[in-house]
């Protein structure tokens, strides 16, 4: 079974190697805002993932959002982006991924939940306002979002669309509608997050129905190649792959689907720290326990174990928040005898 490298954490790369600096008043676009201030930073940060031999790259467009542009003021923009501007923006960020992949790197379209365009951020939590707390306020929510890359015409573009750090069962369904909808037939995965204490999304469902909810096969809802997991701890990922692969092999064994998905896990780089998003700051819980392993060597070693269960068609592997371009060289290491 195959396993491709996947990149780290776009937004904390650029703070953390290149100085950019982020907060909800100013960027609200958080690393989006590349696109608007600084291709050529932007660049240089994605070329070093793509150095760092990834197989697939993500585009600067997780926090993409009519409301955000909406919120960001320029020089030619002063009371903030309008919508028919936007598509320029989405160009750029294709053509930027472009220019920093090799021959051998394909390209994922990068789309966050809702709540990580809600100020202060949700994506966590799932505690969406009341508009856009339901499947259909989310579906359409969705869809509109997606219209925006359609007429930039840049899907034909990318060999995967993802949607990333889902806290919400409805937000699940939601998406596969939208891509269906939206007319788009590029292979997408969907990628969970479960930062509680439990192996339950924010909104408690678990994940057996994760699973059900991202591949029963039922009209106008498209299938996704890959599901999986992101911007989790990875003390976690065992347990969780466990469930993911045990509700797979249900659905095959009940006929529900046919084919296994891929698995995508890009857990989070950090070293016991949580993002606290009022503060906007990493803050280290006191008496957190601590692998002594380092990460790469933790996530190969998760990676391998699932892998000699053969529940899963192929496995692309990487990082996010946290991780950096050192981190996923090593990581991509870690696989080179396998």
């Amino acid at each position: 079974m195959t396993v491709q490298l996947l990149d780290g954490g776009l937004g904390t790369s650029l703070q953390d190697h290149y100085g950019v600096k982020f907060d909800f008043s100013s960027t609200p676009l958080w690393s989006s805002h590349m696109l608007v201030s600084d291709p050529s930073t932007l660049l240089s940060c994605q070329r070093d993932f793509v150095a760092a031999n990834v197989d697939v790259l993500l585009t600067a467009t997780y926090q993409v959002s009519i409301e955000g542009f909406a919120r960001t003021k320029t020089a030619q923009y002063p009371d903030g982006i309008p919508r028919h501007a936007i598509p320029a923006f989405l160009r750029t960020a294709v053509e930027v991924a472009e220019k920093a992949k090799t021959d051998r790197t394909a390209i994922a379209l990068s789309l966050g939940p809702y709540g990580a365009c809600m100020i202060p951020g949700q994506e966590y939590t799932g505690a969406y306002d009341a508009e856009r707390n339901s499947e259909e306020g989310l579906f359409r929510w969705h869809l509109e979002r997606l219209q925006l890359f359609v007429e930039a015409d840049v899907i034909h573009r990318v060999q995967y669309v993802t949607f990333e750090t889902l806290p919400r069962l409805d937000e699940v369904r939601a998406v596969r509608r939208a891509i269906r909808a939206a007319g788009i037939t590029t292979p997408f995965w969907i990628a969970c997050v479960f930062p509680g204490e439990t192996d339950a999304l924010p909104d408690g469902s678990s994940v057996q129905q994760v699973v059900r909810a991202a591949l029963e096969n039922e009209d106008g809802k498209a299938t996704p190649w890959g599901v999986g997991i992101n911007c989790t701890k990875i003390h976690k990922l065992s347990s969780l792959i466990e469930k993911f692969g045990n509700s797979v092999a249900e659905m095959q064994s009940a006929g529900q689907i046919q084919d296994a998905p891929s698995l995508v896990l890009y857990p989070d780089g950090t070293n016991g720290e949580v993002y606290n998003t009022a503060t906007q700051v990493w803050e280290k819980k006191e008496n957190a326990s601590h692998d002594s392993r380092s990460w790469e060597v933790q996530l190969a070693q998760v990676v391998r174990d699932a892998r000699t269960k053969d529940q899963f068609k192929s496995y692309l592997v990487g990082g996010c928040c946290k991780a950096s371009h050192y981190d996923i060289k090593k990581l991509g290491e870690q696989f080179g005898t396998d």
